[in-house]
């Protein structure tokens, strides 16, 4: 049956995505393979519910097997200085019907339980000795394994009686923020507080099984049940030995897994499979993207374009595709190759010539401070050639640069005043994120140097490494509003100058790559200062272009999130079809 469930929906179990910000075991980048992962829990959950494989009339029951368990969990109890569980009257109800010949049972009948320990404090016990004892941590587990094999530490014997020892074939239960999660023992060892030992029947029961047991949806959802209400959220080991396991004869067990480690090898073939194609697409779009981009001439650019269009819904299917879309479009804009230039412009040079006579004069009027001149810009820093019309410039040829204030400084005896400032978190790439707002004093007389205006370019000075220079327009979102100094101010000298071009440029990838080869970097962070940025590079287009172009950009980013809020709709219904038909499978 579940096979055939398998067949008849396999393009939902392949397509059901989700995006996620962390890579791991079903995941490609950050998309996570939510419809194999669905059918995963389901196989597991058709296992433990006795819906995975027939039953035999002729396997002993499960009921005459607890009653051989008994008596041995007693005797590993003693044996290895474990509490005694003391079965007391369950009036759970069970969570579902199961097959005849299986029984209800609580863990603690079938299993000696106990908790870790750990030896303080643990520096002083940490050995590099080879006949140090293996010191088992959450770290020496590999999710999605069922064996642990080795581990990074050992401790000195000395601390055996601060502890609990292990043995090859213990079978482990993490108690303890990631808890739940079962593994086998291919070692001998100790373990801390953070685990819990099931020490089991070798011969009676399949530890496989259990694992399987402890990893399906119905155990999952009784142990968070278990541990809510905590600060720090943990099982104990009563809440684990009262735990109500479905248990089915020790024969059928074995089928079980058997079964299990069938239908996920073929989850993993499924799952490699769709992985690969995500690789391939993703290579083929970047591919097509980059041939875009270096295209050396308008008739190459159309040819590349039209095998785009013609293939767009193919192609742009992922998160992902649809941001390198935009990158592009953003990138081929700030080139000059998206809209068509139009010779009756006026050409940038008159444009930076105003900028310049009016920034004189400003200079003059003592209203902004004048600056050294910037070098020439060399033919090596040029990233691309510019369309006619165009003309290369520094920025702070065309924008006055301004850091903002510093936080911790001593200003007692003066007058202050408490303001908004906003803070490198709150400046986003394209947009400003002001959900926290944090407030700071500065005195009177600074309000006129800090304080925002309309159209002023936030610039972000430092971060991680591909986040510097991240930039936003200001559009008094707040009043009276000051930023920090990690945040660059750039003010347009002339009124009519295009600030949205500017955010555009800066935000692009031929930007990203200017910061990221001047700023200073240490490890995984990196920061530009105020001469690194003035002197950034800038292609000026004529200004009626540069609103040809913002307006184009707009236009294409408006589309690209309509077709990211269609692919995100598409996602939420394929992950309801995929929870659906779990659901009735266990029916």
């Amino acid at each position: 049956m579940l096979q055939q469930l398998i067949i008849d929906h396999i393009d939902l179990w392949t397509s059901a995505e989700t995006s996620r910000s962390t890579a791991g075991r079903g995941s490609n980048g950050k998309t996570e393979l939510t419809g194999i992962k669905k059918l995963r829990e389901l196989i597991l959950e058709l296992a433990v519910r006795g819906l995975l494989v027939p039953q035999d009339p002729n396997d002993e029951p499960a009921s005459v097997l607890v009653e051989k368990i008994k008596p041995l969990t007693k005797k590993i109890a003693k044996d290895g200085k474990f509490s005694e569980y003391k079965l007391v009257d369950n009036k759970e109800t069970p969570y579902f019907e199961i097959p005849v010949g299986w029984k209800w049972c609580v863990l603690g009948e079938i299993a000696a339980i106990a908790r870790g320990g750990s030896p303080r404090p643990i520096k002083s016990f940490i050995t590099e000795d080879e006949d140090g004892l293996n010191w088992i941590k959450i770290g020496d587990s590999v999710r999605g394994s069922r064996f642990i094999i080795s581990t990074e530490q050992k401790i000195k014997p000395e601390g055996l009686t601060k502890t609990r020892e292990v043995f090859p074939g213990d079978l482990i239960l993490s108690n303890s923020m990631s808890f739940g999660y079962p593994y086998i023992l291919k070692i001998s060892g100790c373990i801390h507080d953070g685990w819990l030992v099931l020490r089991i029947p070798e011969h009676l029961m399949n530890k496989i099984y259990l694992c399987n047991l402890f990893t399906s949806p119905y155990a999952k959802q009784a142990f968070t049940a278990s541990a809510a209400g905590a600060v720090v959220q943990n099982l104990n080991s009563d809440k684990v030995k009262s735990f109500l396991l479905p248990l089915p004869p020790l024969a059928e067990q074995h089928r079980i897994v058997a079964k299990v480690d069938e239908l996920m090898a073929l989850c993993d073939q499924l799952e490699q499979q769709q992985l690969q194609q995500s690789d391939t697409h993703h290579t083929l779009v970047t591919t097509l993207l980059d041939s875009l981009r270096l295209a050396t001439d308008n008739a190459q650019f159309q040819a590349i374009w039209s095998q785009l269009a013609a293939h767009f819904d193919t192609l742009f299917t992922t998160e992902a595709s649809i941001d390198q879309l935009k990158q592009t479009l953003l990138q081929l804009a700030v080139m000059g190759k998206l809209v068509p230039q139009d010779p009756n412009d006026e050409p940038a040079s008159v444009l930076l010539e105003k900028i310049a006579a009016e920034k004189a004069q400003l200079i003059k009027d003592g209203k902004i401070k004048n600056q050294k001149p910037l070098p020439e810009i060399t033919e090596d820093e040029k990233p691309f050639r510019l369309p006619d019309g165009w003309e290369w410039t520094r920025f702070e040829n065309i924008v006055e640069i301004s850091s903002g204030v510093t936080k911790g400084r001593k200003l007692t005896g003066k007058n202050l005043v408490l303001l908004p400032y906003l803070r490198v978190a709150n400046v986003q790439r394209s947009y400003l994120d002001l959900e926290v707002i944090k407030d700071i004093e500065i005195t009177e007389d600074e309000i006129d140097r800090f304080i925002l205006k309309e159209r002023d370019l936030l610039i972000t000075e430092g971060g991680d490494w591909d986040k510097v220079g991240r930039t936003a327009i200001w559009h008094l979102e707040i009043p009276l509003c000051i930023h920090q100094n990690h945040i660059f101010k750039a003010r347009c000298i002339l009124v009519e100058q295009n600030e949205h071009w500017l955010e555009k440029y800066l935000n692009s990838y031929i930007a990203r790559v200017y910061f990221a080869g001047a700023s200073k970097q240490t490890t995984n962070l990196a920061s530009i200062n105020k001469t690194q940025l003035s002197r950034c590079p800038i292609p000026m287009p004529p200004l009626a272009e540069q609103h040809r172009i913002v307006a184009k950009v707009d236009e294409l980013m408006a589309l690209c999130d309509q077709l990211k809020a269609g692919l995100n709709q598409a996602q939420t219904t394929q992950h309801q079809l995929a929870h659906a038909l779990v659901e009735q499978a266990i029916q």
